[in-house]
């Protein structure tokens, strides 16, 4: 059931109703949901909200998928230590609680969406969108079937999305962030300073003498863990994902031409008309304006007698299937250019529709588009290939096969990596260079143990099957064996503490009425400048951290900060400080202004997620959420 369950929210699909990223307030992922996770749980209860449970075992699924979704935007896998010590683990169970909460909250208030507008959304979505840009039912079947839904699961999820947006854009509306915090937080942000700077490196270190074995050895002991040999995993995996499979697919002509006549219309460009609207209470009041405008009134005219804007009339270019209502789409698509209907009964009442300059449609060719027909049909079949195979790796696996047995008996290629520690790299502390960017194989890897008959990871659009195949522990080295390491890192260590005690030495004499200048002539460097630079600056050849020590610094104030690595330092005097004049109609402030909004809305609706779970009550198994999270190993 728990791979049923995988198959259904752990994809890009899921991904539609899911929050995808971390770091900000847990209702900023309430808004977008999680597919399917509050019904039909056994008794293993992680927590409760209200009327509605969370599995241990349903959790466990949303947190390995976040693992993976991060893993895929690192470019490296995430441990459940590392994820930890970002705090992932408190937010994501934040997240799932704050959705609860507000789907009880929707339920409390008798909120409901319409068919209408669930369908509007998922006719733009751009996942459904074949070839030509519009919304292709067979692909949208196609999809949801193949992430494990049936069209009336995936509406009432989407209502259930959509109910949730109501809430928190009610609550966050006419939210505005005072000028006075703008404003000062536009000149933090808009402070320039400018200095005078000498870096040291390992030239003004001196002559650093090799160590004495005893000192080496001191050295080592001090540092042993630095060198300590980390655990390594030997695993297989294989991948099975449309991309893979649709290298095997060849698609003819004869099938390519068949695709492109059932879908000609399509391909093309569609033919976009200029169309304007205007509603009336009812047909009389609609017939009596139309006919003032025969009579050599103009559309716009009227409508600015009735109050309404040109945004309320104008749909702009636009084309027929991007109409929502069918009735006025027949009627814009039925004048010619400057001609005003009838009025037309629509979904929202009586309309008269207006057309202005129309642009003819583009009619496409066999030849012009079949590379992308035969990529979209290679692409479809490969899909169902996926899941095909699934079925028969899921077999093989359920028989007793490994990944190995049971991919060369399917014809697949499995991939075997000897030893690999948690942040992807061998022994000879080379990344693993065979596994695909964003699959984070390794972390889960690292999860799970010799032996243990593993669930798939969602990958790409299809999956990935991994064992784990030996461990090797971690252990600490002797000396002997890292003997090269310790001494560079102990060298090291000598030219930091050297340059550490001149730089303070010099800014010391600079402090004291000696010049930069001099101070760096002394010791074989050189004076650079850098000016006009603001605190997110980047500056070639300069560390952040010198930036960083320059904002903290007073005008003509001296100070010396670590440079790259611990091999140099930098000793600085800020020359200037300036703080430019506010410019409130930059696109700057505007950017400004709209992330302190953002922030101000998130915080509003944090509130307001917080009452609604005081309101309904909340609780948590700690012991639960401990062991999923991988706090008690």
């Amino acid at each position: 059931m728990l791979r049923g369950i995988r198959k259904a929210s752990s994809n890009w699909l899921g991904k539609i109703v899911m929050a995808t990223v971390m770091g900000v307030l847990i209702v900023s992922f309430a808004v977008w949901g999680i597919a399917d996770i509050f019904k039909g749980f056994g008794q293993s209860s992680l927590a409760t909200i209200g009327n509605t449970e969370i599995s241990t075992d349903q959790f466990r699924q949303i947190y390995t998928e976040k693992l993976q979704q991060l893993g895929r935007s690192f470019g490296r896998p995430l441990t459940s230590e590392q994820a930890r010590a970002f705090g992932l683990d408190r937010q994501v169970l934040q997240q799932t609680i704050a959705e609860a909460a507000l789907d009880e909250e929707a339920r409390r208030k008798g909120l409901a969406q319409s068919q209408e507008e669930t369908m509007r959304l998922i006719y733009d979505d751009p996942n459904f969108k074949g070839l030509g840009g519009k919304f292709d039912p067979q692909r949208f079947q196609a999809t949801i079937r193949q992430f494990g839904y049936t069209e009336q699961r995936y509406l009432a999820e989407q209502r259930r999305v959509g109910l949730r947006r109501q809430i928190v854009g009610t609550v966050s509306a006419g939210a505005e962030p005072p000028k006075v915090l703008i404003e000062a937080l536009a000149r933090f942000q808009n402070e320039q300073r400018s200095m005078e700077y000498v870096k040291l490196d390992a030239a003004q270190a001196g002559t650093i003498d090799p160590p004495s074995p005893e000192a080496l050895a001191a050295y080592f002991e001090d540092h042993k863990t630095q060198f300590r040999a980390p655990e390594y995993r030997k695993l297989s995996f294989v991948v099975i994902s449309p991309e893979e499979i649709g290298k095997w697919t060849e698609v003819s002509d004869e099938d390519a031409k068949k695709a492109f006549e059932q879908r000609r219309d399509q391909l093309g460009t569609p033919e976009k008309r200029e169309v304007s609207q205007m509603f009336f209470p009812n047909e009389g009041e609609a017939q009596a304006a139309r006919s003032r405008i025969t009579s050599g009134a103009s559309f716009d005219d009227v409508a600015k007698e009735r109050n309404l804007n040109l945004a309320d009339v104008d749909l702009g270019m636009i084309a027929k299937s991007a109409i929502i209502d069918p009735a006025i789409a027949d009627a814009a698509f039925s004048l010619a250019s400057g001609e005003v209907s009838q009025p037309v009964q629509g979904r929202f009442g009586v309309a008269l529709v207006k057309v202005g300059k129309i642009e003819p449609g583009v009619t496409p060719t066999y030849e012009g588009v079949a590379a992308q027909v035969k990529k979209e049909i290679a692409t479809e079949r490969a899909r169902a290939k996926v899941n095909e195979i699934q079925n028969k790796m899921e077999d093989e696996r359920s028989g007793g096969a490994n990944v190995v047995e049971a991919s060369q008996k399917l014809g697949l290629t499995p991939v075997t990596i000897e030893a690999v520690d948690r942040s992807g790299r061998t022994p000879d502390g080379q990344p693993v260079a065979n596994i695909p960017r964003g699959l984070d194989v390794v972390s889960q890897a690292f999860n799970s143990d010799v032996g243990v008959d593993n669930e798939p990871i969602q990958f790409a659009g299809g999956y990935v099957w991994y064992d784990v195949l030996g461990i090797t522990p971690s252990r600490e080295r002797p000396l002997d064996e890292v003997r090269s390491q310790v001494e560079a890192k102990w060298r090291e260590n000598q030219i930091s503490s050297k340059l550490r005690e001149k730089a303070t030495e010099m800014a010391q004499k600079v402090e004291q009425g000696g010049t930069l200048a001099a101070e760096a002539a002394a010791v074989g460097a050189k004076v650079e400048t850098a000016t006009g630079f603001r605190r997110d600056a980047s500056l070639s050849g300069v560390p952040t951290a010198a930036v960083t020590a320059a904002f903290r610094t007073p005008k003509d104030g001296v100070t010396q900060t670590p440079g790259a690595g611990g091999s140099e330092w930098i000793v600085l005097r800020v020359t200037d400080v300036t703080v430019p004049p506010i410019d409130t109609a930059s696109e700057e402030l505007k950017s400004l202004k709209d992330t302190l909004q953002r922030g101000l809305t998130e915080e509003q609706i944090a509130q307001y997620v917080n009452k609604i779970e005081s309101e309904i009550g909340t609780s948590i198994n700690a012991a639960a959420f401990a062991q999923v999270t991988g706090a008690n190993n």
